[in-house]
């Protein structure tokens, strides 16, 4: 029942708000059509109808919130009007009492807030649609005052999250019942990532220790702030942070008065997703312009600052090659290698013609090699991409709709910093660094050290192992014996085999690296 109530209470909401011109516009029955008409007469739409939507969002809830979030950096999709409106969304979200913030540090710490902090503000400086934060002075264990923020959880968010992700589960087994593209989207299993990693944003704890984990792999790389955690103070509903000072990323004319080089912060936030999906595996995935700034300090000039982590992204060893692999191939034209990779990865059914994908993916992204941003679509050109996709019985890959989302925000942000930017020669030779460092001899010998100690454990067990086998009482121990001296003859010409082979594949990728390194140089 609450699953139908607070379904029941979605419906109510759109067609309060008038929303249902844009929900229905792809249902061709007209009988829904005239019931929505029915259902909503005697509303009140003399508000624009952005504003009507972005109301509509904060009524429903935080899901619906974020979701409004990811739609106001698409400016290229959305009405202007549309856009300017749901970025309200990114930190202007209703704040709840500063009483019930202050009693939720309190119970979480089992002290007055005045004895935590020297100084505490009660206005907000910022509200979002899971917690708000508030800045403070804390004394540190040296006697120091430190500026601090602190971001307290909104009250009863696992309730609210959990009826909704509820509904969209029942719906998601709609889709994949009744819908012919059902099983190949797999909703299912996109839903169940999205209840991961929102049951992961209400945990504060989990989301200092995100925090932490990006400081230490952006240490040295000198593009990122990123807040320390002050530990003796982090709980699953209060968060204390290194209060950051910086200029919000979308006020670019104040950023380019203050002289800093907007094309060069658009580059870099490139080189910084691409760093932190390909290299780390682990990335920031919420990075819509109220969760990032830049840093005017003399000694950070320029540097982005990276704020809120409560949802981020893990790629596994096998994802990341298979994404530079199809970045690298696309980025070089190589629609036939795409093609095949999607083939070798399982995308695809194993009886997919190459020469149909391989024209298919070229009709959709040749148009759009050598432009800048202003004059593309990446948001266009996924929607291409799906249509062919379903041409071809793409299955949809729910470990990396955390990453479209978040190439879609890094898009955005790009398109606001320098709309003359080329993401294709940006990423290039980035990706292509990353290929030789895969295929290297470095490579070979860090996997080598990694597989080392497991080997070093296995290796003087092997005798006794082989001495317990042998004495056990068996049938035909004889025969045994002799297939087990056949089987070690075996072993040890594959052994030599195997040498021999990896001395010359070693010698092949230094010969490899060599010839690509003239290459680079000619």
């Amino acid at each position: 029942m609450s699953r139908l109530g607070r379904g029941a209470f979605i419906v109510f909401i759109v067609l309060r708000y008038g929303l249902d011109e844009l929900v229905l516009s792809s249902f061709q029955k007209p009988w829904i059509r005239l019931l929505a008409r029915i259902l909503s007469v005697g509303r009140d739409l003399r508000s624009p109808r952005a504003v009507r939507l972005r109301e509509a969002l904060e009524r429903l809830g935080p899901i619906f919130v974020k979701f409004g979030q990811v739609l106001s950096t698409r400016r290229d999709l959305l009405p202007l009007d549309i856009a300017e409106e749901l970025a309200k969304l990114q930190d202007r979200v209703p704040p709840f009492s500063s009483d019930i913030a202050v009693d939720t540090i309190e119970r979480a710490f089992h002290k007055p807030v005045d004895t935590i902090f020297e100084s505490f503000e009660r206005q907000p400086v910022a509200s979002a649609s899971i917690a708000q934060v508030h800045f403070a002075t804390l004394r540190s264990k040296t006697g120091e005052l430190r500026e601090v923020a602190v971001k307290v959880l909104r009250p009863g968010m696992l309730p609210i999250i959990q009826k909704d992700l509820s509904l969209m589960r029942m719906m998601a087994g709609w889709v994949e019942n009744l819908s012919a593209d059902g099983k190949r989207l797999k909703p299912r299993e996109v839903v169940a990532e999205f209840d991961k990693y929102l049951n992961d944003e209400l945990d504060l704890v989990r989301e200092a220790s995100n925090a932490a984990q990006l400081r230490r792999n952006m240490d040295g790389l000198d593009l990122v702030l990123i807040p320390e955690m002050i530990w003796d103070y982090c709980h699953n509903e209060v968060l204390v942070m290194e209060r950051m000072h910086g200029v919000p990323i979308s006020h670019v004319d104040r950023l380019r008065e203050a002289g800093v080089d907007i094309p060069k912060l658009a580059r870099d936030g490139v080189t910084l997703f691409f760093t932190q999906v390909f290299r780390d595996g682990f990335f920031h995935a919420d990075m819509h312009p109220g969760n990032i700034q830049v840093s005017l300090d003399p000694e950070t000039f320029g540097r982005y600052i990276s704020l809120d982590f409560g949802i981020v992204g893990t790629l596994t060893e096998y994802d990341k090659e298979y994404l530079a692999q199809n970045f690298t191939a696309f980025f070089r034209r190589d629609y036939k290698r795409v093609a095949e990779l999607h083939i070798e990865s399982g995308w695809v059914p194993p009886d997919t013609r190459v020469d149909e994908l391989e024209s298919a993916i070229r009709a959709v992204c040749e148009p759009y090699f050598d432009r800048p941003l202003k004059e593309i679509s990446l948001g266009m050109v996924l929607m291409r991409l799906f249509q062919t996709s379903r041409r071809f019985q793409v299955e949809i890959q729910p470990q990396l709709v955390l990453l479209q989302k978040t190439l879609l925000n890094i898009e955005g942000l790009g398109r606001q910093l320098d709309p003359e930017l080329d993401l294709w020669s940006t990423a290039k030779p980035f990706l292509e660094k990353w290929m030789l460092d895969q295929i290297g001899p470095k490579k070979l010998w860090e996997e080598l050290k990694a597989q080392a100690p497991h080997y070093a454990k296995l290796l003087p067990q092997l005798p006794r192992l082989l001495h317990d086998y042998l004495k056990q009482p068996r049938q035909g121990d004889a025969r045994q014996l002799d297939l087990l001296l056949a089987e070690q003859r075996r072993t040890n010409r594959l052994l030599q085999t195997l040498i021999y082979a990896g001395l010359g594949f070693v010698v092949s990728l230094l010969v490899l690296q060599v010839g690509m390194h003239l290459q680079l140089f000619i």
